[in-house]
């Protein structure tokens, strides 16, 4: 039978794994979308409808509105409400506590891969200590 040990080891794999993949999902998303707001400007810009430039600042727009939070139709639905939207992980005998500020950006992004990067250095060296 796995100890207590074993299990939070599991738990913490699970967590550094999904925040990897997360990461990497919203990286290929955020490629995704860039490469057809690129065809779509280089459409317009072949139908003389806009000027290269104009093209640029286009993608570029776009950019900045799929990295902003509540640029997406469901976060648009809830802007209705005079608060921002709560984030709360409680525990069974935990009271609520102030609310998560869910705002991102690359360099959020950056620093929480390079903490994943840090913690998974830190498990391979505590197995070979282990």
């Amino acid at each position: 039978m796995p100890g207590f040990g074993d299990v939070v080891q599991k738990a913490f794999y699970l967590g550094i794994g999904l925040a990897s993949y997360a990461g990497e999902k919203a990286g290929s998303k955020l490629a995704e979308l860039r490469s057809q707001a690129q065809k779509l400007a280089d459409e317009m810009v072949a139908r003389g409808e806009m000027s290269t430039e104009e093209a640029r600042r286009f993608v570029e727009e776009m950019m900045k509105q799929a990295q902003v939070p509540g640029s997406t139709e469901e976060t648009k639905e809830e802007k209705t409400s005079t608060e921002p939207r709560r984030i709360e992980i409680l525990e069974e005998d935990e009271s609520p506590t102030t609310p998560v500020d869910n705002t991102s950006s690359d360099d959020d992004v950056d620093k929480l891969r390079e903490q994943v990067r840090q913690m998974q250095e830190e498990l391979r060296r505590l197995q070979r200590e282990g």
